[in-house]
């Protein structure tokens, strides 16, 4: 049982199916796609994630096609377009005219989500929030106190 290869996807919680996204990754491995779905909504149902949350999976394909695979939280992006109300990001974002606001209270929270991934657990919160900032600055949202300012 030896590890043939590392697949990264991108998945939404609680409604993984197999189809063409998820079967073009795992059918050259030979890995049971309905199985993968199947662990996978459960573990993102008794995780918690509201259903269609677009979440990051890192899956291991081992030799005598079994896998294993970690859940990671949802895209910055995402958490930041759902704290902003928006539906989609801009077309083409621009500093001078900013899309949306965040306040620094949801950016806190955003990083209390974020730094819970694995890799990110030795950084100060301090440094996963001027991340947060910084996606949020390049998708033309604004993080600033209240919306009159």
């Amino acid at each position: 049982m030896s590890l043939v290869r590392t697949v990264r996807l991108r998945v939404p919680s609680c409604a993984a199916r197999p189809g063409p996204a998820i079967g073009q990754a795992l059918g050259p491995l030979g890995i049971n796609m309905a199985e993968f779905c199947k662990q996978f909504n459960e573990r993102t149902e008794s995780i918690g994630y509201v259903k269609d949350t677009p979440l990051s999976v890192t899956l291991y394909a081992l030799s005598d096609r079994s896998f294993t695979f970690d859940v990671k939280t949802p895209p910055t992006s995402y958490l930041l377009k759902k704290a902003a109300g928006m539906e989609k990001g801009p077309s083409s974002p621009n500093g001078d005219r900013p899309v949306g606001f965040v306040t620094p209270e949801m950016v806190y929270e955003i990083a209390q989500v974020k730094i819970k991934d694995e890799g990110r657990w030795h950084l100060p919160l301090e440094g996963v929030a001027k991340s947060v900032i910084g996606t949020a600055r390049s998708m033309g949202i604004q993080v600033r106190e209240s919306e009159e300012a």
